[in-house]
């Protein structure tokens, strides 16, 4: 497969580097990365495969992530050349891709799930919920993309790796959002997408008390615990980072149990890359039932303590 000369890639999530980095290797014979924090992040790029690191300082609790877009920017612009950048599909990757695509008069695709350089930059993601596949082309001479998680495997780390790094000074907006506060995230942080279990739930789970058994279940099996779109995003019972689906994390776990789980489409798409999948649902029409390799029909408030008692046996 022939390869670009330069990919260049950032993520503002240090877990989500490796793969942005995995899959700028993959198509591309050069790999700059953009690395804002210490010199321990500047090897850590290094070690997953990036041969060039443009440093854009410590961070600053004063800057929020799209306030380097004028900075890179101009150090995309200064290499003029046809280039792909590739971007982590957060929120701030989001709207770091859309102001580099204004200044940069990109092409911007988001969460694509399968790149192609063979006939000009191609890019895939799912259209209408999931039910379709999209493929897009970019005929700018710089195409962005944000990655979603899974769609490359991460490279072993290798701390002999190293390359050349460029210190690159900040350049002022125009215009900013001024940051007056930083608060800590309640939860913990959790990366889904390198699991090797997973237990998911949805609105069949009942109540938010219900969700200690859920997550008591998970630790016997070893396994992270997830949701489906309505719990993080309508009843907030858990951190969005553990929303399922189409528009959140795309699964490629060995197990994969879904606890009063319909699954919809949306759901679906993103736990498809699991090895096995359990359901627990009481509804015996339910859609989940047509994509597992096993299923049971039944109440999953009752079922959940049944294998939690098996699990201790």
């Amino acid at each position: 497969m022939s390869k670009l000369s330069n990919i260049w890639v950032f993520s503002d999530i240090a877990s989500r580097l490796p793969e942005m980095i995995a899959a700028g290797v993959a198509l591309g014979e050069k790999v700059s990365t953009f690395v804002i924090g210490t010199e321990a992040d500047i090897n850590a790029a290094f070690s997953y495969g990036a041969t060039h690191v443009y440093y854009l300082g410590d961070k600053d609790s004063q800057k929020i992530t799209e306030d380097y877009s004028h900075t890179m920017a101009q150090t995309i612009s200064a290499a003029a050349e046809n280039t792909l950048m590739l971007l982590a599909p957060t929120k701030r990757g989001k709207a770091l891709a859309s102001k580099l695509g204004v200044q940069l008069q990109a092409g911007v695709v988001n969460d694509v799930i399968e790149i192609s350089i063979e006939d000009g930059i191609r890019a895939k993601h799912m259209a209408y919920g999931g039910l379709a596949i999209a493929e897009e082309k970019i005929n700018s001479p710089v195409a962005i993309i944000t990655l979603s998680s899974g769609a490359y495997e991460v490279q072993a780390a290798d701390t002999a790796r190293t390359g050349e790094a460029v210190s690159v000074a900040f350049v002022e907006p125009a215009s900013t959002i001024k940051c007056v506060e930083r608060r800590a995230k309640q939860g913990e942080s959790v990366n889904l997408g390198k699991a090797k279990r997973v237990v998911g739930v949805g609105n069949g789970i009942g109540s938010q008390e219900n969700l200690q058994v859920a997550a008591e279940l998970s630790a016997l099996m070893g396994a992270e615990l997830g949701c489906s779109r309505p719990i993080a995003e309508t009843e907030k019972w858990m951190e969005r980072e553990r929303y399922i689906g189409v528009s959140g994390v795309m699964l490629k776990p060995e197990i994969y149990f879904a606890l009063g789980i319909s699954g919809q489409i949306q759901h679906m798409v993103g736990a498809l890359g699991s090895q096995t999948i359990f359901a627990v649902n009481k509804d015996k029409n339910a859609p989940i039932f047509q994509y597992v390799d096993y299923g049971i029909v039944g109440d999953v408030n009752k079922i959940m303590p049944a294998l939690i008692s098996a699990l201790k046996a």
